[in-house]
């Protein structure tokens, strides 16, 4: 690597690409109603554009650890996105669902490989003492593009029709990677390490059942205990376990779990894996409260949310820029504590609980979220020797829709379960009070658990201590760096 490297022309090209890819995650989330009714689908079908772009994304994760050792980054980087655009492309032009989803998923391929690609890069590329700052803001575009996405999503719904969610992003895509042509440069160095197909195999299945089976048990009438269910989670645990023994055998595994032998990186990633569940639980469970008892319509509670979601965002820099200062201990420990609190105030929600005041916890949760996520994670990965960087950035990666779809279902499972309990135990006509006060229980019982999740957030994060970075051996200047 050399000092030559224009790290601003490097990050710039990273986040144009990034932005629009992962806007792609929650852009089509509101448009799926009016898609059932123009291409004449069910909810379960539908709801695959959503599932299967999860999927697909949870599947190819840790392959890209294997990838980023085989191909240069620019090869990477405009090679993933030349995917992404192919797929808006197709899904621009839908004329039946099958080719809508078809899109979509080639879509999720881009996407699912291009995160890893570029955090793999970031870390190659600054030095571990400005990496919050650097992180923190490329954070920004993680968090800001999935929460202006159904806002945004809206707006060009009405406007302008569902096939212009697509046709936007195109010329996009295109300048991103015209931009990365003449820009982008390679960084790190090509080892092309054997391919053991017996890897992906388990790894796609593992985590191909898992998202899968996660995501379908609240389709199923009989929830976690249908048998269909039973059997895709038990091959996926049985293959994500024949996986990890595999890996700890070869000489150069697909994704090496030695990582967690290094005690930042597990203690950060235990936190975000917690972090993640709260975050989604929070963005399904509470739009559902808002629609219910409280009696907003969908972009209402969309945009009551919203606040909270772009607080979020914009904060990621700052809290990277306070963790290259103080270190992870003095964000972590009140961002954990924090949330400890946000999750007991959500555990006492009622209908008549000041929407100004919920907004606000909402909004003081995100910033709970913006002082763990980032510095936990980065934090973690600057313990590991440059080796391990694609390994350790796969693993993170690959948590987060897994965790996403274990999160949700299993939120979700305990509000409606407590929910049916409640009015199991009820005698008389089932009138509206009796629902809202039915789904209020649910609510508090699927926040009890997050609140016993935020508790062991807090546990571990008094055990944080400031990674010890191997000696960083890039060339890049630190001045430079920090441009």
């Amino acid at each position: 690597m050399s000092s030559k490297i224009n790290t601003k022309a490097i990050l710039i090209t990273f986040m144009i690409g990034a932005f629009f890819a992962i806007l792609n995650e929650t852009l089509l989330n509101i448009a799926l109603t009016e898609l059932m009714a123009v291409f004449n689908v069910d909810a379960p079908t539908v709801q695959w554009l959503a599932t299967g772009f999860m999927l697909v994304m949870g599947v190819l994760m840790p392959i890209s650890a294997l990838l980023i050792q085989w191909f240069t980054t620019r090869q990477m980087f405009i090679g993933v996105m030349s995917v992404f655009l192919l797929g808006t492309v197709i899904a621009a032009c839908a004329i039946n669902f099958p080719m809508l989803l078809a899109g979509r998923m080639i879509q999720a391929v881009g996407t699912g490989l291009l995160i890893p690609v570029i955090m793999n890069a970031l870390l190659l590329i600054y030095r571990p003492e400005v990496r919050g700052k650097i992180m923190g803001t490329f954070g920004l575009v993680i968090m800001f593009a999935p929460a202006i996405g159904p806002t945004l999503s809206g707006v060009i719904v009405d406007l302008l029709g569902w096939r212009w969610l697509f046709i936007t992003v195109i010329p996009f895509a295109v300048f991103s990677i015209l931009f990365a042509l003449k820009y982008l440069q390679n960084v790190g160095e090509i080892t092309r390490p054997s391919v053991d197909i017996l890897s992906i195999i388990l790894s796609s299945i593992g985590i191909g059942g898992i998202v899968y089976g996660f995501s379908s048990a609240g389709e199923e009438s009989a929830g976690f205990t249908s048998v269909k269910i039973i059997v895709i989670i038990s091959i996926a645990v049985i293959s994500l376990i024949l996986f990890v023994l595999r890996q700890l055998k070869l000489d150069e595994p697909l994704l090496d779990v030695r990582v967690f032998r290094y005690k930042s990186y597990a203690r950060g990633v235990s936190i975000f894996v917690i972090v993640i569940m709260a975050m989604f639980a929070s963005e399904i469970v509470m739009p559902m409260y808002l629609q219910g008892p409280l009696g907003y319509s969908a972009k209402a509670a969309g945009l009551l949310l919203l606040p909270g979601a772009l607080l979020n965002g914009l904060m990621s820099p700052t809290m990277g820029s306070l963790f290259d200062k103080y270190g992870p201990r003095k964000l972590i420990i009140p961002g954990t504590l924090t949330l400890v609190g946000v999750m007991i105030f959500f555990s006492t929600i009622n209908p008549s609980t000041p929407i100004w005041l919920f907004v606000l916890v909402y909004m003081v949760l995100m910033l709970s979220i913006s002082a763990i996520m980032m510095p936990a994670q980065t934090n973690g990965l600057n313990e590991l020797p440059k080796h391990l960087y694609p390994h350790g950035t796969a693993i993170a990666n690959t948590l987060q829709p897994v965790v996403g779809a274990l999160g949700v279902s299993i939120f979700v499972s305990i509000m409606t379960q407590s929910q049916a309990g409640f009015i199991e135990g009820q005698s008389g006509e089932l009138t509206d009070g009796l629902l809202n006060k039915a789904m209020t229980y649910g609510v508090h019982h699927a926040y009890w658990f997050a609140l016993a999740l935020a508790a062991v957030a807090f546990l571990i994060s008094l055990f944080i201590r400031k990674a010890v970075a191997p000696d960083f051996d890039g060339e890049v200047e630190k001045a430079e760096s920090e441009s």
